[in-house]
């Protein structure tokens, strides 16, 4: 009797052992199970669901974050409520692209361009004489002769402004001075009648401007010659002439 007592405790002390072992695994794993659930949760509240948290007893292990985001699901992790301590399997840091060259920065460039020195235009004084109104005059008119539309006395556009071009200048002349207007033609199918009223007509429509632009009616005169004095023969003889008198 008194041997049997003695192999029954062993064996209970044993039993009750295992009893004991299996309780502890149970209620272990239990607490890695709740430790991995509230991780994987603070994880996905911070936007980073992509790993895994797998815990040994309090200690985490954490795989399958990007490099890039290692560093920060590992704190998440370690301050989670019971956990110990936590490690993650790979790299943690970022690896920048081979092929990325860093671009030198951008270089200012200041041009210094010297200014060239301010130029002062001295405009002409107007003529006081009468050659040298003349002369302006006669400029004027080579340049841009007063052209009328044919066999009329009415003026061409570019005529009205090559009119108005030479009374602005004849109004910076001296008051005293006074103008003819003279109008040629070339001898027509009117014959010389009807080529001195066109050449009259044309003389009054350019006085007309004149006298509309800045210069006084008692200081323009004007008249036709119609064709008696040709200048070549040609398209000159249709000519308004303006002179100082």
């Amino acid at each position: 009797m008194r041997r049997r007592w003695i192999l029954v405790v062993p064996v209970a002390v044993l039993v009750t052992a295992l009893l004991a072992g299996v309780a502890t695994w149970a209620g272990s794993g239990s607490m890695e199970r709740d430790l991995a659930a509230r991780a994987q949760t603070a994880l996905f509240e911070a936007g980073l669901p992509t790993g895994d948290v797998r815990f040994d007893g309090r200690d985490a292990t954490l795989s399958g974050f990007p490099p890039g985001q290692a560093l920060r699901a590992l704190e998440i992790v370690q301050n989670v409520d019971g956990v110990r301590a936590a490690k993650v399997n790979g790299d943690v840091t970022p690896v920048a692209p081979s092929s990325a060259t860093p671009s030198p920065p951008p270089t200012t460039t200041t041009a210094t361009t010297s200014s060239p020195p301010p130029t002062t235009s001295t405009t002409a004084a107007p003529p006081t004489d009468k050659a040298g109104v003349q002369a302006e005059i006669d400029r004027l008119l080579t340049e841009a002769p007063i052209a009328f539309e044919p066999d009329t006395a009415k003026l061409t556009p570019d005529g009205e402004q090559a009119a108005r071009s030479v009374a602005i200048a004849l109004a910076k002349a001296p008051a005293g001075f006074r103008y003819r207007v003279t109008g040629h033609v070339a001898r027509g199918p009117g014959g010389e009648s009807a080529a001195l009223k066109l050449s009259r007509d044309r003389a009054r429509a350019v006085a007309r401007i004149l006298t509309a632009n800045g210069l006084a009616a008692n200081r323009v005169t004007y008249r036709g010659l119609g064709d008696t004095r040709p200048a070549t023969g040609g398209e000159e003889d249709r000519r308004v002439e303006i002179t100082v008198v």
